[in-house]
């Protein structure tokens, strides 16, 4: 009997009345039945019955007897609903024609006003590795990647790929946080990656200048953009100026990541702070300008150190921050640090190096030589 309610619901929707829908389950399912047999076992008022038959009989799906009793009989169900249903298509045809063209009127006033739809599609965190995958695999030219620790670490699951494309000469640059520089994930990048640091709000993947993945690292879902102009050149030119700002690390992918995170943060601190504590010590009539003492400040303590891991730290600094070096000979007991930018760009390192051996009871002499060509240089005589 459910079942029964169930198709007579169902029939309700091709266009019969509740009525007419019983009386029809109540044919098919009984034969060839009487009047009143129907109203008995459709349930309906005998006053009902005959109006009820009369339509199911214009509709063409049921035969009603001239004679008496009054004798009626159902029209199969796929003779009976064939009309309809082929009915009911060419309306769901003509409302997807009616559709086609509204969304057609819409994109053209769209482009006539200067503006375009554009398409995106959202991925699971499941599916955001495999593709990655794909995309890499796809590339014809250059990836340009942003990425903090989380999308590093799907990154670092791509390894292979990236060789493969790696093979085809691609253009693959990488910007991560310092935070992440040591770590399992940063080691397992291939060779062939260039690499550089600055601090990462987002991770965007940029391929071949068109195609972009975002990815979200609160929860790992990410989102494909593909064919946006304007995104994507935006993204382009803000990548380049990223990578144009952001710290060289090539000399620290065979640190351990504490050693490399120590450099890094030299390096912040002092491009932020090394300058106006520099002034200020010269202004308050110092002798020298004591960097030690302005790390320790900052946590940073350089005095269980040898000589030559200062240098090493100084040295690291040079070649990330002005493709410099810092050179120690030990015949002349002169320590030289030059730099490719003629802009006193090396002179905060220099004045780390004079306060580290001040402290141990040295007495530097500091000799500054510039030239607008070649660069600067700094000699450092220890006594």
């Amino acid at each position: 009997m459910g079942k029964e309610r169930e198709i007579t619901v169902s029939l309700e929707e091709f266009g019969l009345s509740q009525y007419e829908a019983r009386a029809y389950v109540t044919l098919i399912t009984k034969g060839t039945i009487s009047a009143s047999d129907v109203a008995y076992y459709a349930e309906l008022p005998r006053t009902k019955v005959y109006p009820v038959l009369l339509k199911l009989q214009q509709k063409k799906l049921a035969i009603i007897s001239k004679s008496k009793p009054v004798m009626c009989t159902a029209i199969a169900p796929e003779d009976a609903f064939d009309e309809i249903v082929h009915e009911q298509i060419s309306k769901v045809e003509a409302m997807n024609t009616l559709v086609s063209k509204l969304k057609k009127i819409s994109e053209d006033g769209k482009k006539a006003q200067g503006a375009e739809e554009k398409r995106y599609f959202h991925l699971g965190a499941n599916y955001v590795p495999d593709r990655m995958r794909t995309m890499i695999d796809g590339a014809k030219t250059s990836i340009h990647i942003t990425a903090d620790s989380w999308g590093l670490s799907i990154l670092a699951e791509c390894k292979e790929e990236l060789l493969s494309v790696l093979r085809r000469d691609l253009d693959i640059r990488l910007i991560v946080p310092v935070s992440v520089i040591g770590s399992e994930s940063f080691r397992n990048i291939p060779d062939g990656v260039k690499i550089r640091s600055s601090e990462i709000v987002q991770n965007c993947f940029v391929f071949d200048d068109s195609e972009i993945l975002l990815i979200d690292n609160t929860n790992g879902r990410g989102a494909v953009f593909s064919a946006t102009d304007i995104l994507s050149a935006s993204q382009s030119r803000l990548f380049v100026q990223l990578w144009k700002d952001a710290l060289k690390i090539d000399n620290l992918s065979e640190m351990t990541k504490s050693q490399a995170l120590e450099v890094c943060k030299i390096i912040n601190v002092i491009n932020q702070n090394g300058l106006g504590f520099a002034l200020h010590s010269i202004l308050n009539s110092k002798k020298f300008v004591d960097f030690t003492k302005f790390l320790d400040k900052s946590g940073i303590s350089l005095k269980d150190k040898t000589l030559e891991q200062v240098l090493d730290i100084v040295n690291s600094t040079l070649e990330m921050t002005c493709s410099g070096r810092v050179q120690y000979d030990e015949k002349t007991n002169n320590i030289i640090l030059e730099s490719k930018v003629n802009s006193g760009h090396s002179l905060p390192w220099a004045m780390l190096i004079e306060s580290y051996l001040e402290q141990k009871g040295n007495h530097p002499k500091m000799i500054y030589h510039s030239d607008s060509h070649k660069g600067e240089m700094i000699h450092l005589k220890i006594n």
